[in-house]
Parts: structure tokens; C-alpha cells; sequence
């Protein structure tokens, strides 16, 4: 494995690991979900290598190995990490597996971020993998769960504002981290409407999302409560146009548990990619 760090333009840098497998092999970038640490990924890398493909992983801005960490001056949200830091990750995963058609495999709000990239890409990619990636939309969550998301992120939303950021690292909610308050207003926003519309787009995200005709792997997990199945659909159902596969993972393993038990996973990912490459 090597890392080679990238920098955006607020001066934010971005480690991104690559794992060299078979030369000319698709490479698989990963991109992980809130609060998630890049390396926590490694096993789903080594796998992948393991089954001849390359894979990369990039760091989402202010998690993990990136710094600086988020605070009052940090104003990313959704816009800047597809529309920025998304592209500096292909860039670098493009000239360190140049003869290699990438595919995205996005976890969580990494998966949601690979689809506001995908609607920018213009045929960029061989095809995208979200794992446990739906809307977080309160509707799509059951009533109780739905009616406390519905508050909780409008809370956490006004909080992030009034701190300047969101506090993830005195006291969290679903394990979020400390985060930008632009961010955490575009996820609230998502959970209230259901829409993808970021703070500061420069496109119409749900028009040109809803244009995708990409490949597409969608894998639902069993015991997974931040993106159970209703959730997952409200995601998918955006983009009708696309060629879609859904599976599900029936091992309990819930939303992060798959990643350190990813074998079986791993398998069924592989055997779309086969099919596809």
C-alpha cells in the first residue's frame, strides 16, 4: 500500500491509499462514510486486490489522516467534496492505474457523495457500488426512528451553526465525528426533503442524477439501521435510468460490520465486476 496526499484548494489535505493489484485490472475506489476513517477500509482493499482487481481509497476531508480538522473557518459541504475533493482523488487514481477503468464503491454518505460525482463524472466511471448507502430522508426510516431523525437533524443542524461546527468530538450523535457545519446542514436538508440539494451547487443535482445510465450495484445489509431497505430505495429510485443490481447481505452485520467482515461481500461485488469487465 501507498499514500500520496493531495491538497485542496482551502488548503485541506487529503490522503489517498492505493493498493496495486493486477496491471490493466479495473481499479475499485472506495470513498467511507461519515465519521469513518479511511484505513478502516483496508480489508475491503486488500480483498479486492486479493481477487486481482486495484483499489484506492480516498479520505473524506476532515476525517481520518486528513487535516486540518473541522471547525468555525471549515465551509465544505456536499458541493465541495463531490464537485472537489471527489475529482483530486480520480486524478490521482487515474495516473497511478492509467490503463484501469475505475469504479466507485461508496459507503454511507460516501455512496451518496459517489452519486452526486457520478451526475458530474460524464462517463467517467465503469460503473458505481453503494454498500449500505441510502437516503437519509425521515421517511424512509419508520415512524418513530423517522419522527426522531426528522427532529435530531434539525438539531444537530442549528447546533453545527451556532458552534460553528458540529461537536462530534465532545458529544455525538450516529457516531458522525466532528464535522463542518456546512455538511451537517446539507445532510439535515437531505433528511428533511429528501432532495439532493447541497449548499452552494452549481448544478441540479436531482435532474442530472436522475439522467444516470451507468452500471449499478446497490447492497443493502441485514441489521442495519442507519440505511435499512425503504431508505436504500428512496436513494436508488433517483436515478431510474441507470442499470441497476440490488442484493442483499443477509449476515447481521450492520451498517460498519461488513467492512471488517467483508469476505462474502467482497465475493458478490467481485462477481458484478466480473460481469462488467
Amino acid at each position: 500500500m501507498e499514500t500520496i496526499p493531495i491538497q485542496v484548494p482551502d488548503g485541506s489535505t487529503l490522503p489517498v491509499r492505493l493498493f496495486p493489484g493486477r496491471e490493466g485490472r479495473p481499479v475499485v475506489v472506495i470513498f467511507p462514510g461519515l465519521g469513518v476513517p479511511a484505513g478502516y477500509y483496508d480489508t475491503v482493499a486488500q480483498a479486492l486486490v486479493e481477487h486481482g482487481y486495484n483499489a484506492a481509497i480516498g479520505e473524506l476531508r476532515g476525517q481520518g489522516d486528513s487535516r486540518p480538522r473541522p471547525g468555525p473557518e471549515s465551509d465544505y459541504g456536499y458541493q465541495e467534496l463531490a464537485s472537489v475533493d471527489f475529482p483530486a482523488v480520480f486524478e490521482v487514481v487515474r495516473e497511478r492505474f492509467d490503463e484501469s477503468t475505475p469504479f466507485l464503491l461508496g459507503h454511507s454518505m460516501g455512496g451518496q457523495l459517489g452519486v452526486m460525482y457520478a451526475a458530474r463524472s460524464d462517463g467517467g466511471l465503469g460503473g458505481m457500488i453503494l454498500v449500505a448507502s441510502g437516503s437519509p430522508f425521515h421517511r424512509g426510516h419508520g415512524v418513530v426512528r423517522g419522527a426522531g431523525l426528522l427532529v435530531g437533524s434539525a438539531a444537530m443542524s442549528i447546533t453545527a451553526n451556532v458552534a460553528g461546527f458540529w461537536p462530534g468530538d465532545r458529544f455525538d450523535v450516529g457516531g458522525f465525528g466532528r464535522q463542518s457545519k456546512v455538511l451537517i446542514s446539507d445532510w439535515s436538508r437531505f433528511a428533511r426533503t429528501g432532495l439532493l440539494e447541497p449548499a452552494g451547487a452549481d448544478i441540479d443535482y436531482e435532474d442530472r442524477i436522475g439522467r444516470l445510465t451507468l452500471p449499478v450495484l446497490s447492497i443493502s445489509v441485514e441489521g442495519d439501521d442507519l440505511a435499512p431497505k425503504q431508505s436504500i430505495r428512496n436513494l436508488v429510485r433517483k436515478f431510474p435510468k441507470a442499470d441497476l443490481t440490488t442484493w442483499h447481505q443477509n449476515e447481521p452485520l450492520g451498517h460498519n460490520g461488513w467492512i471488517r467482515n467483508c469476505a462474502t461481500t467482497v465475493d458478490r461485488i467481485v462477481a458484478w465486476l466480473g460481469d462488467r469487465t
